[in-house]
C-alpha cells in the first residue's frame, strides 16, 4: 500500500508516522484488530481498537481513491485528453469529491444541448461571449454563425446554442461547484411536503407534511425519516437554497461587466444553475446527508449493541426458562449449568384455576428435584402475568426470577443454528432455551442472532447495509474477544467471532472437540485440521481452557509469552500457579528485567495484571431487577406514576424504556435530565435500570411518554437569566417544528471513529 497515505492518517489521528506504518504492516500480514490492539502494543505504540480500525478503514478508502485516479487517468490517456497539468491535478486530489469535480468536464456523457451546439460550430461564439468585450456586438457576431445546413436557422438560435455551451461550462467549473456546494451545505434547507391523496398512508409522517429545516443541522433520524417517507411515496422531498444568493456567487465568478456579451453570459449562468447545477448539487447533498445520517444511525446502533452484548451475565446456573403465552400456554424448559436442555413441557397458568394449581405443583417438584437456581421469563405476551404466577406459587425464596428481553429469540428459533443445535425440537422449545441461555450469558447467546433482529437499531433497514454489517461485525468481534471464549463449551457461532478463526475453523474446532473430547491445553488447538500457525497466533490469547494442564491457558496471557512468565516464576523460586495466587510474589517482580527487543513494558504490564486476575470477566456483576407490582398493562398507567424500568433502545432523539406493560415508553431527549442533553447515550446505556415518571398515556395509539427529570429541581434553562427569545424556526404554516432542533453532527469525524467503540 502506498506510503503517501501514512502521513495523512497520522495527522488525522495525531499519532506518529511509524505507528501507522507498523499497524498497516500488521494488517497486511493478516493481523486482526483485537489481536493487534492486545498483543502488539510495542509495535503500534499502544494504539487501541478505535485507532487501528480507523487506520484499516482509511487505508481502504484511500485505496479506493487511488484506484479511481488510475481509472480516470487511463480513460483520459486513451481519449488523448490527458495533459501534464490535468495529470498533476488528478494526482493531488485528496477526496473523491475533488477528483470527480476535476474529471467532470472530461467525463463521457450522453448527448447534451452543449454537445449539439458544439457540433453546429458554435463554440467560438461562446468564447467570444465569455470574453465579455465591451465593444463586441453579440448580434453581429452571431450572424456569422447562421448556417441552415448545420441547423442554425437564425441569430437567436446561434446565441441560444452558445449559451448552452456556456451553461454547461459554468456548471462544470471546479471553483463554481465548490462555492455552490458550500452554499448548499451551509445554507440549504430540506423541504418536505405531503403528496396529495396519500393522507391515509402517511400518518406516521405527520410531522413532515409541511416541514423545512436547515441541511446543516438536520439530525440523522429526521433525514432518514423524510427519505423513507419519500421512498414510500408519501412525501415530496426537496433541497433548496436561495436562488438569488446562488446566482450572486456565480455572477462574481463569471460576469465581469455590464456589456451586451455579459448579459448573454448571465442568461447562460441562470439557465445553467436552474437546469443543471441546482439538481446536481441537490443530488450531492442528498448523498452526503444520507451518508452522514447512516454513519450516525450505525454509530448509535453499534453503541447499543455493544452495551447489550456486554450486559451482565447471571452465570452458570441450573434454571427454568419460560416462553410465556395465554391461549397456547407457557413453554417451559429445564437447562443445566452449561445451558444443555434436560427436559421441556407446557403449562397453562392462565387457564382454569385447577390446571394452574396442578401446574404449580409440577413446577415446584421440578425445581426441587433438579435444584433449580433461577427462572428466566421472556418479556413478551403474558410475561407480567406469568411472572406474578411464578412468584405466587411458593417456590424456594433462593430461586431468583428474572424477566428477560426476548427480542430476536423467535428469529433464533427458526434459524439454521437452532436447527443444528436442536434438530428434534420445535421452535417453541428453541425459543425458550434461547431465553434461558440469554440470562446465563447474553454475549454467548446473542451472537447467534443477526444484530438487526435484536431490536436496538434506528432506521436500520434504511442505512447502507454493507456499512452497517461492517460496523456491527466490528462490535461483535470486539466484545467476544474482550470477554474471551471457553473453547471447550463455546458454540460455533461464538467461536467464529474469535480473532483469526471464522466459520470454517470454528466448525473444525467443534468437530475436533466432539470427536476427541475437551482440549486439555491451548497447544492441542494446533492439532485441529486447517488451524495453522497464523490462525493459532491470532486466536490463542482469546481462547480459554479453565482447569487445564497449564494454568495460564485459562487467562489472557498469550502462549508466546508463557516463557516470560515461567522465567519470572523461576527467578522467584516458585510455580506459575504461585504467581497467580500470591500478591506478595507478584509485587517482587521487576518488569524492566524482562524487557527484550520483542516484548516491552506495555505487554509485561498486561501480563502482570492478568496474573492477578486470570481470565477475569470485564462485564459488570449481575443485579436483580423487578417491575412495579400491579402495573402489567398500558391501561394500568396514569400520569404522575413513578416506576422502575429498563432501557431497551437508545436513539438520537431519546431512549425507550420497558416498564413492564408490554409496550416500551419513550423518554424524549428533552426529558432525560434537568440539564441540556446533547446525546442520550451520555445519560443512559442499554440494559440500565432507571426510575421514570409517566407523563402521558395514549392507549389507542399505544404511546407512553416518560420523563427522567428530577422533580423539584430547576432545569438548566430555568437557572439562566431571562432574555429576549431568539427567532423561532417555523414551517410554511407558521407552526413551530414538532421536534426540537438537535446539535449539529460533526461531519468531519472519521468513519471508523464514528462506528467503532473504544473498549
Amino acid at each position: 500500500m502506498s506510503q503517501e497515505f501514512f502521513q495523512l492518517i497520522a495527522d488525522e489521528l495525531n499519532i506518529q508516522l511509524k505507528q501507522v506504518a507498523a499497524t498497516v504492516a500488521l494488517l497486511e500480514e493478516g493481523g486482526t484488530v483485537p489481536f493487534i490492539a492486545r498483543y502488539r502494543k510495542e509495535m503500534t505504540g499502544t494504539l487501541d481498537e478505535v485507532a487501528i480500525t480507523h487506520i484499516r478503514d482509511r487505508m481502504a478508502q484511500l485505496a479506493e481513491l487511488n484506484q479511481r485516479k488510475e481509472t480516470i487517468l487511463k480513460s483520459l490517456t486513451e481519449r488523448e485528453l490527458l495533459t501534464d497539468e490535468l495529470k498533476e491535478q488528478i494526482e493531488q486530489a485528496d477526496t473523491m469529491t475533488v477528483l470527480e469535480d476535476i474529471y467532470l468536464p472530461y467525463r463521457p456523457k450522453r448527448r447534451t444541448r452543449a454537445m449539439v451546439a458544439k457540433e453546429k460550430g458554435l463554440a467560438p461564439l461562446a468564447e467570444l461571449l465569455l470574453a465579455q468585450n465591451e465593444t463586441t456586438d453579440p448580434l453581429a457576431e452571431a450572424a456569422a454563425f447562421v448556417d441552415t445546413e448545420k441547423g442554425v436557422e437564425d441569430v437567436d438560435q446561434a446565441l441560444a446554442g452558445a449559451r448552452d455551451i456556456l451553461a454547461e461550462q459554468i456548471t462544470e467549473d471546479k471553483t463554481a461547484r465548490e462555492r455552490i456546494r458550500e452554499l448548499y451545505f451551509t445554507k440549504g434547507r430540506f423541504y418536505s411536503k405531503l403528496i396529495k391523496g396519500k393522507e391515509a398512508d402517511a400518518g406516521k409522517y405527520e410531522n413532515y407534511f409541511e416541514w423545512d429545516e436547515p441541511v446543516a443541522t438536520a439530525p440523522s433520524h429526521r433525514v432518514l425519516a423524510m427519505r423513507r417517507g419519500e421512498k414510500e411515496e408519501c412525501l415530496m422531498l426537496r433541497i433548496k437554497v436561495e436562488e438569488d444568493e446562488a446566482l450572486g456567487i456565480l455572477r462574481t465568478l463569471f460576469v465581469i461587466n455590464n456589456s451586451p456579451c455579459a448579459m448573454q453570459v448571465e442568461a447562460a449562468m441562470e439557465d445553467g444553475f436552474k437546469r443543471l447545477l441546482s439538481s446536481s448539487m441537490e443530488t450531492e447533498v442528498r448523498l452526503e446527508t444520507k451518508k452522514k445520517a447512516d454513519i450516525e444511525a450505525i454509530r448509535i446502533f453499534a453503541e447499543n449493541l455493544q452495551q447489550l452484548l456486554m450486559a451482565s451475565p447471571l452465570g452458570q446456573k441450573r434454571m427454568l426458562a419460560v416462553d410465556p403465552g395465554f391461549r397456547t400456554g407457557c413453554k417451559v424448559v429445564l437447562l443445566d449449568e452449561q445451558g444443555k436442555l434436560l427436559l421441556h413441557d407446557v403449562i397453562f397458568p392462565h387457564g382454569s384455576s385447577q390446571k394452574a394449581l396442578s401446574d404449580a405443583e409440577k413446577i415446584k417438584k421440578v425445581c426441587a428435584e433438579y435444584k433449580v437456581e433461577a427462572i428466566a421469563i421472556g418479556n413478551g405476551t403474558a410475561s407480567r402475568e406469568t411472572e406474578t404466577y411464578f412468584r405466587s406459587i411458593g417456590l424456594d425464596k433462593n430461586i431468583v426470577i428474572v424477566m428477560v428481553n426476548e427480542s430476536g429469540a423467535s428469529v433464533y428459533s427458526a434459524s439454521e443454528v437452532a436447527r443444528e443445535e436442536f434438530p428434534n425440537e420445535d421452535i417453541t422449545v428453541r425459543g425458550a432455551v434461547s431465553i434461558g441461555r440469554r440470562l446465563m450469558d447474553p454475549l454467548a447467546e446473542l451472537v447467534k442472532i443477526d444484530p438487526k433482529s435484536i431490536g436496538v437499531g434506528q432506521y436500520q433497514h434504511d442505512v447502507e447495509q454493507n456499512l452497517l454489517k461492517q460496523g456491527l461485525d466490528d462490535v461483535v468481534v470486539s466484545c467476544v474477544n474482550k470477554v474471551g471464549v471457553e473453547v471447550n463449551t463455546a458454540s460455533k457461532p461464538l467461536l467464529m467471532y474469535v480473532a483469526g478463526l471464522g466459520p470454517q475453523l470454528a466448525q473444525k474446532i467443534v468437530e475436533f472437540r466432539n470427536e476427541n473430547g475437551p482440549f486439555a491445553s491451548r497447544k492441542e488447538l494446533t492439532n485441529v485440521p486447517r488451524l495453522g500457525a497464523r490462525a493459532f497466533e491470532q486466536a490463542a490469547g482469546f481462547l480459554r481452557i479453565h482447569n487445564g494442564a497449564n494454568p495460564l491457558d485459562g487467562g489472557a496471557v498469550h502462549p508466546e509469552s508463557y516463557n516470560v512468565v515461567e522465567q519470572m516464576a523461576e527467578d522467584l523460586d516458585c510455580t506459575v500457579s504461585d504467581l497467580m495466587t500470591t500478591d506478595a510474589l507478584r509485587n517482587k517482580i521487576d518488569l524492566k528485567k524482562y524487557v527484550t527487543d520483542t516484548i516491552g513494558l506495555p505487554t509485561l504490564t498486561d501480563i502482570l495484571s492478568e496474573l492477578a486476575k486470570p481470565g477475569r470477566d470485564p462485564r459488570e456483576k449481575f443485579e436483580m431487577f423487578a417491575f412495579a407490582d400491579g402495573i402489567e398493562k398500558i391501561e394500568d398507567l396514569t400520569p404522575g406514576m413513578k416506576l422502575p424500568g429498563v432501557v431497551t433502545n437508545i436513539t438520537a432523539f431519546g431512549a425507550f424504556i420497558d416498564i413492564g406493560v408490554h409496550q416500551d415508553g419513550l423518554v424524549h431527549i428533552s426529558e432525560m435530565a434537568n440539564q441540556f442533553v446533547k446525546d442520550p447515550a451520555d445519560i443512559v446505556k442499554v440494559h440500565q435500570k432507571v426510575q421514570v415518571t409517566v407523563m402521558e398515556v395514549d392507549v389507542t395509539k399505544k404511546r407512553i411518554k416518560l420523563s427522567m427529570k428530577e422533580p423539584g429541581k430547576k432545569t438548566e434553562a430555568e437557572d439562566k437569566p431571562k432574555r429576549k427569545p431568539a427567532p423561532q424556526n417555523k414551517n410554511k404554516r407558521g407552526q413551530k417544528p414538532k421536534t426540537p432542533q438537535k446539535p449539529k453532527i460533526d461531519p468531519n469525524k472519521s468513519l471508523a471513529s464514528q462506528l467503532t467503540l473504544g473498549m
